[in-house]
């Protein structure tokens, strides 16, 4: 598979350059949001209903509804992420604002049988926030990120004057390692190849190099949503929703290498290599469900959502410096020269993956009266294709390169990643005004073959106050993750990998109001 990865990583243009698989990933493997009641019993309202969050979960939930409300959820992410790349460690700290469900929904009462109701909603929320910094470095004597560069443009087939030419394979990459001699054609024995300056370390020498990788993101992936449900008789709730996901996502990775000896005649001193990236889009998702009740306490509930249909243009603009030893000189140049001083742009479609949940809930004692009602325990299960996540181009024409490419990197992803199990659960105890929550989240690991193992998961509390229509909800969540962060693939040789461990609270308050 590294061989067809690297394949399909080097069939990029100068006006299309690669998505990469890690894009599937980061815009479907998230924990649920939500308001600050729904997330202090885990986010699980599948079958419970009766809260905004129904929107972007069970939209049958909405059909609870008896009477108009409006709320707000603003919170405050405090992020540290421990990294592990070849054995060296580093923590980093990041703090964040979020939003979380709010909206408003709309009681459409029936003045001939109160219990055959219908509601309506309408909501935003924040689905993921990108905020973050990963850092990572450590010591190698194995391979260099500038073999991707000399792979990449071996495997072009273009002379150095079309690389560096204005119809450049590779503007962002193999171009600028060229141009400042990073990477340079060889002649050994009679024959031409291509190295890398830092092989005459690692591949010559047998020395090791000290890596370095800093990535800052920010922006999110939000959501507006509007939902329309109805309640039959207090037995059967059914909803169907629309959402328009809206993506801004931006990354400013620093990746540098540095040679770690006293020697001034290995020829490779240093190179650093800067990537600003950019994706922003809108699109379109479709949600249905319906919930149950076979018995006064029980509810159980069904949503499937679509994929979410997504327009998305990245932009890319890098630069590259390289000091060489003997001869002793330094290069800088930027990506800017190879695009007629223009940001790259491409233009794509992603279908991210469907999602099935099956939920569960028993209310105990539930009346009409809710300052008589004790609580609930409520569970949902829900299953996410994350190999479902498909790629295809947006451009007026396709060139075959270009639905090639395509066609090649969502092959990857289906090799890459599989469906996995998401559960949440939690409860409830009423004292009168006062609510008492917990709550309990576990994400699965959505990669096939993964060098480390990968979960989320998210321990939650909070408390509630009902009064006259006035409701405050005030909720902590602990997330605690574990992935790993590949900084580059090359073609013929193991991947390298740094294990990433993050420790986050999410401090969230609802305000709102009955009417």
């Amino acid at each position: 598979m590294q061989k067809r990865l690297t394949f399909f990583l080097l069939l990029c243009t100068a006006k299309s350059f690669a998505q990469i698989p890690e894009d599937a990933i980061r815009y479907s493997w998230y924990q649920q949001n939500g308001t600050a009641r729904a997330m202090a019993f885990g986010g699980a309202v599948g079958s419970l209903g009766g809260d905004a969050t129904s929107t972007f979960v069970n939209p049958a939930g909405i059909g609870f509804y008896k009477t108009n409300e409006s709320a707000i959820t603003p919170g405050f992410n405090l992020n540290n992420i421990k990294t592990d790349f070849r054995k060296s460690t580093l923590s980093e700290k990041n703090n964040a604002f979020s939003l979380g469900t709010s909206g408003f929904v709309f009681a459409i009462p029936n003045k001939h049988n109160e219990n055959n109701s219908k509601a309506f909603a309408i909501a935003f929320t924040q689905k993921v926030n990108y905020n973050n910094i990963l850092h990572y470095k450590g010591l190698n004597n194995y391979s260099s990120y500038s073999e991707v560069f000399a792979e990449e443009f071996a495997n072009s087939k273009q002379s150095i004057d079309q690389m560096l030419g204005s119809y450049s394979s590779a503007p962002f990459t193999a171009a600028p390692a060229l141009f400042t001699y990073l990477i340079d054609t060889v002649t050994i024995g009679g024959k031409t190849i291509i190295k890398a300056a830092p092989e005459y370390i690692i591949k010559d020498l047998g020395q090791a190099i000290q890596q370095e990788m800093t990535k800052t993101t920010k922006g999110g992936l939000y959501e507006l949503g509007a939902t329309f449900a109805g309640n039959n008789g207090d037995k059967l709730l059914w909803g169907v929703g629309i959402g328009i996901p809206i993506l801004n996502y931006q990354s400013n990775t620093t990746f540098s290498e540095n040679d770690t000896s006293s020697s001034t005649t290995n020829h490779f001193k240093s190179f650093t290599f800067k990537d600003n990236y950019t994706t922003k889009g809108i699109g379109f998702n479709a949600k249905l469900g319906i919930i149950y009740r076979p018995k006064e306490r029980i509810r159980l509930g069904l949503a499937v959502h679509t994929p979410s249909f997504m327009s998305l243009t990245d932009s890319r603009q890098s630069n590259m410096q390289t000091a060489l030893e003997n001869p002793i000189a330094t290069f800088a140049v930027s990506s800017d020269i190879f695009t007629n001083g223009q940001k790259g742009e491409a233009k794509y479609l992603q279908n991210m993956p469907w999602k099935v949940i099956v939920s569960g809930s028993y209310v105990f004692k539930e009346i009409e009266d809710v300052k008589k009602q004790r609580g609930f325990i409520t569970a949902d299960i829900e299953y996410v294709k994350h190999s479902g996540s498909k790629f295809k181009s947006n451009n007026d024409s396709v060139s075959a390169n270009e639905f090639t490419y395509y066609k090649e990197l969502n092959s990857v992803i289906k090799q890459l990643y599989k469906g996995n199990i998401n559960l949440k659960l939690g409860g409830e105890l009423k004292f009168n005004t006062i609510m008492a929550r917990i709550g309990f989240g576990y994400y699965g690991n959505p990669y096939k073959d993964a060098p480390s193992k990968a979960n989320k998961m998210t321990i939650s509390g909070g408390l509630g106050y009902r009064h006259k229509g006035i409701f405050v909800d005030l909720t902590y969540v602990h997330l605690l993750t574990k992935d790993f962060d590949v900084p580059y693939r090359l073609q013929n040789a193991q991947t390298v990998y740094s294990d990433v461990k993050s420790k986050s609270g999410n401090i969230m308050a609802t305000i709102g109001m009955k009417f």
